[in-house]
C-alpha cells in the first residue's frame, strides 16, 4: 500500500535528520550534541516508536490473512543480518557503547513474537500491548539487572549503548500497530488516502525508500557520519564544543570541594568563557604547558573569588 510506504519514508527522513544531528555533535561541529539532550532523546523515542508501530501495521499487511512462511522468513533473515551488521560495525567504531539490542534487533524479535497476535481477538492484543508498555513501571527485580537480560528492558540499569530498544516497553508499540492495522487498514483501503498513488518524482522516491527501508537504514548512517567527519576535518571543531560539559564538571568539583552552589555555578560559566578568550579551552584533551596550566588556574581562582564576593566576574 503506497500510503504506508510513504509513512515509512517520513519516519526515515526524521531518523536521518536525528542521526545527522548526532553525527555533527559527535565530531564536535556543534557546541554540544543536541541529539543527546532531553529534547533530542524524546525525539529519538518518537521516531523509534513510529517505526515500531509501522512494523505492526506491516505484519498485518503481510500476514493478516495467514502467515506467508517464505516471505516472512526471508524478511526476518534480512533484518537479523542487518542487526548483526550494526552490532559488528558499532563494536569496531564504538567498542565501549556498541549496539547489542537496538531497533533492528527489537524489530527482528518482535516480528516473531507478534505473529500469534495477528489472529487473536484484537481486544486481547490491545490488553497485551498495554501490559507490555506498562511492564517497566510494574516489574522490579534485582535479577533482571543481569547483562544477559538487558534485552528485556526490565532491569534498573540502563546499559551504555548508542541504540537501546529493549522488548519492554517497545514491543507494546508493535502490538499497538497490529491493532491499528487490523482495525484501520480496511477503512484506509476504502478511503481516498488509501487509494493514493505517487505521481510526482518526490512521491515515487519516497515510496521506493519506504519499501526498501532496511537498506536505507543501513546505508544512511555511514554516509552521514562520513560526510560529518570530512566536514569536521575541513572546518575544525566548534570552539564552544564541550563547554556545557566543562561547566557541569566544574560545578560538581567545586561543590564537592566545599563551595556553595550559586558561586560555583557563576564561576563555572566565567571560567569557561575566560578559557575560551585566552585560547586555553582544552575539550579535546590536549595537554597544557606549565605556563598555560598556571594561567588557567589563575583564571579559575579569579572567577571563583569574584563570584564568592558577589561581584560580576566578567
Amino acid at each position: 500500500m503506497p500510503v504506508i510506504d510513504g509513512a515509512r519514508a517520513i519516519a526515515l527522513l526524521a531518523m536521518a535528520c536525528f542521526h545527522g544531528l548526532w553525527d555533527l555533535g559527535n565530531v564536535r561541529l556543534t557546541p554540544e550534541n543536541y541529539a543527546a539532550t532531553p529534547i533530542g532523546k524524546h525525539a529519538a523515542e518518537g521516531i523509534a516508536g513510529s517505526f515500531l508501530i509501522l512494523v505492526g501495521v506491516g505484519l498485518v499487511l503481510m500476514n493478516g490473512r495467514g502467515v506467508r512462511l517464505r516471505p516472512t522468513l526471508m524478511r526476518l533473515a534480512r533484518i537479523a543480518a542487518g542487526a548483526l551488521a550494526v552490532t559488528v560495525a558499532t563494536y569496531v567504531v564504538f567498542p565501549d557503547s556498541f549496539v547489542f539490542f537496538g531497533i533492528l534487533h527489537c524489530i527482528a524479535v518482535a516480528s516473531v513474537l507478534g505473529l500469534p497476535f495477528l489472529f487473536l481477538p484484537w481486544p486481547v492484543t490491545l490488553v497485551a500491548a498495554a501490559l507490555v508498555l506498562a511492564a517497566p513501571l510494574l516489574v522490579q527485580a534485582d535479577w533482571l539487572d543481569s547483562p544477559a537480560l538487558w534485552f528485556l528492558g526490565l532491569g534498573r540499569i540502563t546499559p551504555r549503548t548508542n541504540d537501546y530498544v529493549p522488548l519492554f516497553p517497545w514491543f507494546g508499540l508493535v502490538l499497538t500497530g497490529i491493532v491499528l492495522g487490523r482495525l484501520g487498514l480496511p477503512i484506509l483501503a476504502r478511503s481516498l488516502l488509501g487509494r493514493w498513488e505517487p505521481s510526482g518524482k518526490l512521491g515515487r522516491v519516497a515510496t521506493f525508500a519506504g519499501r526498501h527501508s532496511l537498506a536505507v537504514y543501513l546505508i544512511h548512517q555511514p554516509v552521514l557520519f562520513g560526510l560529518a567527519f570530512l566536514l569536521a576535518q575541513a572546518l575544525g571543531p566548534n570552539p564552544r564544543a564541550g563547554l556545557k560539559a566543562f561547566r557541569a564538571d566544574y560545578l560538581a568539583m567545586c561543590t564537592r570541594g566545599g563551595g556553595e552552589a550559586a558561586p560555583c555555578r557563576i564561576a563555572a560559566r566565567c571560567t569557561g568563557e575566560a578559557l575560551l578568550r585566552e585560547d586555553l579551552f582544552r575539550e579535546d584533551g590536549r595537554p597544557y604547558s606549565v605556563e598555560e596550566r598556571a594561567r588557567a588556574q589563575a583564571l579559575s581562582r579569579g572567577c571563583y573569588d569574584a563570584a564568592e564576593g558577589g561581584s560580576d566576574p566578567r
